[in-house]
């Protein structure tokens, strides 16, 4: 599996026959400034947490020009397919569902927090939040918990899908802290390999990882924290 981050929450994997871009913040985002062509280049898939801008921008653009399948909730699927994407190539999905994605699956899960996007005359609301759940028939499975705090139920998340893969939320303020999150991954999950994420993008948010990083030394988790830009093998 090869990976990408292009900042905060943005991603993307690579494995087998898919090409995934995960909540695109290509347009906008103060720490990639490379646009969202390259980053688009072969992709088949565009999933999206919520609909947070900052998850968003640049989704809209991706899917027009690729024509690759949108995986997301209903309400985020109607929103961009009201900016011209085609409603040919959406696959909703809403918590506790699983779509087929064609080689691989997407289960959407829960997540605390919320979801809405900029208009006119303020937020539209874009359905609740999750995170996303893929299995690849040949490659580990992979969690990206979206914009969340610590839950209980990420137990639930760990018995049903066994995840091997995290993309872990660090940054705070908006999301749980490095300390929670590695916490939640100690408590929670059996992670081969997590990849913090929502940090540094903002001057409100924690400027580094290191808190995660501290909180999971001894813990036989690898961390690995990839260069905006730079790919990856996991």
């Amino acid at each position: 599996m090869k990976l990408t981050w292009y900042g905060h929450s943005a991603f993307r994997i690579e494995t087998g026959d898919a090409t995934i871009l995960i909540d695109p913040y290509l347009v906008g985002n103060p720490v990639w400034q490379g646009g969202w062509e390259e980053p688009a280049q072969g992709v088949t898939h565009v999933l999206l947490t919520h609909g947070h801008d900052d998850h968003i921008s640049g989704a809209a653009e991706i899917l027009k020009q690729s024509g690759a399948m949108l995986v997301a909730n209903f309400e985020i699927c109607m929103h961009l397919v009201g900016k011209g994407v085609s409603d040919q190539k959406i696959n909703p999905g809403n918590i506790g569902g699983t779509v087929d994605c064609g080689g691989f699956t997407t289960t959407f899960v829960q997540a605390l927090h919320s979801s809405s996007a900029s208009a006119e005359n303020g937020n539209v609301y874009l359905g609740n939040p999750g995170g996303l759940v893929l299995h690849f028939p040949d490659a580990p499975t992979l969690y990206h918990m979206g914009d969340t705090d610590i839950f209980s139920d990420m137990a639930l998340i760990n018995e049903l899908h066994e995840p091997k893969i995290g993309i872990v939320p660090v940054g705070d303020r908006f999301t749980m802290g490095g300390a929670v999150a590695a916490l939640a991954c100690r408590r929670f999950f059996r992670f081969d390999t997590v990849v913090p994420c929502h940090f540094g993008t903002f001057p409100l948010l924690d400027q580094t990882a290191d808190k995660f990083v501290e909180g999971l030394e001894g813990s036989g988790v690898k961390v690995t924290l990839p260069g905006i830009g730079k790919q990856i093998t996991i």
